[in-house]
């Protein structure tokens, strides 16, 4: 039988290896065990065993095409998972977010202390050590990130080739580890589930429906006064989306002159309709429905480029068509209405007026909904290669013996994250539909780790066995529990956080769904989900750049 490279040439075998990593790994990453599994990690598995396989087989692989799928997955990967992370990662750092983030960073911080220590006591090199902290928490991207960094470094293709097995050695307990730290700190602290979820429902800020009230007009000072003199409304939050006056329904506008005894429907956030309320007048239950009227209220999707970015005030849609804007729903979550909020792709707003003014707004802000689900690819390139460019420029910090490069992996991530913020640019969109997002990312992960586990395989079984592999497990524990156990303690004894919070901050510094999984498992609460969504932008950016750091300070 002729030898499969004389069959199917180098190209050709290296692309049927390299689908046959990533159809039998993501097979593989489905099988569970009391619910856990390897995931998109499976691939790497797969990829060591028919790595291993071909090498016995004396069946060489393209290198050169193993070199650019590598690559091509890895930027591929990070710069979906920056414009998925982008709009919200700014905002993960304020506020609420920052107490989260903190404690997530110092999870980080300390694991990368204890990383260096095992480097000091143990002698253990750095293309190993690099590959055992991103094993140990389970991240992919570090992984790509270490590899990288070793290959602009100058490393040789042996140490290039060692962090895939080290990752393949810690990951399985990385999986665990997390759920024993959640185990751990529930036993040590004996919290009530139900009490912490109620807690938290009790101290969350509006997050659902925003709230409406009907206020009849009593006091006097406003009598016969346009509606622009009323302190709080239109320009803080709270939007009158329609108003009965003289027996008829309208769609209130600054200019309108109010009278004793009109009523407004006011959105907005709870506290600010209620400051309006004391003002104005009174409460009152009656409905005051747009049925048998001229007005009607409907639901639109933001989907026209030239509205983006654009201020309500500046769209002056009440002042030119009667349409008022009383509620946006973006990313699940309705914001306060105010003159200054800017529409962006994916926004579902809902507008109140007359029918003929409705669908002329409607042909302003778009409102094709099969458009989201459709990809700029246009804009998805250049940002590539904008991550590249920005890559490869090299940054002098104090301390570096060398200047630092974001490369392949950072220089993709950082201007993902910053596009990602600004959505959209001249002919440029950057607002990506989550199923493509997510289509994309796998595809880019599932090449990068075939294609890594596939130039490992051929070393892994010796280096479990005969090699360093058992001590490596154990540095891999020590690198996954203790700085979960530490944070995770302190934070709940020392300041208190709600324990389903912290299940989430746990999930989000190791960027493990299924660790999230879990956490979402113990209560119906959205605690763990939202803190997890707080941390893991800003912890998927230093996990991606710490390795990077270490290859240049220790290699």
């Amino acid at each position: 039988m002729p030898p499969f490279n004389d069959v199917l040439g180098d190209i050709g075998l290296t692309m049927l290896a390299i689908s046959l990593a990533g159809a039998l790994g993501l097979l593989f990453g489905r099988l569970s065990l009391w619910g856990v599994g390897l995931g998109i990690g499976g691939v790497l598995f797969a990829g060591i065993l028919l790595g291993d396989l071909l090498a016995r087989a004396g069946v060489g692989l393209s290198p050169e095409m193993l070199e650019f799928v590598r690559e091509f997955g890895l930027i591929l990967f990070v710069f979906t998972i920056g414009i998925q992370v982008g709009p919200g990662f700014f905002a993960s750092l304020r506020k609420a977010g920052l107490r989260f983030n903190l404690a997530a960073a110092s999870i980080v911080g300390l694991g990368v202390a204890v990383t260096l220590a095992i480097h000091l006591l143990f002698a253990v090199p750095v293309p190993a050590l690099v590959g055992l902290m991103s094993g140990a928490v389970t991240n992919t991207p570090g992984l790509g990130a270490a590899v990288q960094a070793l290959a602009d470094a100058g490393a040789t293709a042996e140490q290039v080739a060692t962090p895939p097995l080290g990752y393949a050695v810690a990951y399985p307990f990385g999986v665990v580890g997390i759920l024993v730290s959640m185990l751990v700190i529930r036993a040590t602290t004996r919290p009530s589930i139900g009490a912490e979820a109620a807690a938290y429902d009790a101290g969350r800020r509006q997050t659902g429906p925003l709230p409406s009230l009907n206020i009849v007009l009593r006091n006097a000072n406003f009598d016969g006064l346009p509606l622009s003199s009323v302190p709080g409304l239109f320009d803080a939050g709270v939007v009158a989306s329609r108003m009965r006056k003289d027996g008829a329904l309208i769609v209130p506008r600054r200019e309108t002159v109010i009278a004793l005894g009109d009523m407004l429907h006011l959105v907005g956030p709870d506290d600010r309709i209620r400051a309006l309320q004391r003002i104005l007048g009174q409460s009152v239950d009656e409905p005051l429905t747009t049925k048998g009227t001229a007005l009607r209220w409907t639901r639109m999707v933001v989907t026209e480029r030239r509205v983006l970015g654009h201020r309500l005030r500046a769209l002056a849609l009440t002042e030119s068509h009667g349409v008022t804007i009383s509620r946006i729903l973006r990313a699940g979550v309705e914001l306060p209405v105010e003159a200054d909020s800017t529409l962006e792709y994916g926004d579902i707003v809902t507008a109140v007026g007359p029918a003929e003014a409705l669908e002329a707004v409607r042909g302003i802000l778009g409102d094709q909904r099969k458009r989201l689900d459709e990809v700029d690819f246009p804009g998805l390139f250049v940002g590539i290669a904008l991550g590249v460019l920005l890559g490869a420029i090299p940054l002098a910090l104090p301390g570096l013996p060398a200047p630092l490069k974001l490369g392949l992996a950072g220089g993709p991530l950082v201007a993902a994250i910053v596009l990602g913020r600004l959505g959209h640019w001249g002919p440029f969109m950057w607002a990506m539909p989550p199923v493509a997002n997510r289509a994309l990312r796998e595809l880019g992960i599932v090449l990068f780790l075939a294609v890594v586990g596939l130039k490992a395989g051929d070393r892994f079984l010796e280096t479990l066995i005969h090699g360093a592999g058992l001590a490596w497990i154990g540095y891999s524990i020590a690198i996954t529990l203790i700085p979960l156990l530490t944070v995770g303690l302190i934070a709940r004894l020392v300041f208190g956080f709600n324990y389903l919070s912290l299940c989430g901050v746990l999930a989000g510094s190791m960027t493990d769904p299924p660790a999230l999984a879990f956490a979402n498992a113990q209560s119906e609460s959205p605690a763990a989900s939202v803190a997890y969504a707080s941390v893991y932008p800003l912890v998927m950016g230093l996990r991606i750049f710490v390795p990077q750091v270490l290859v240049l300070l220790l290699l």
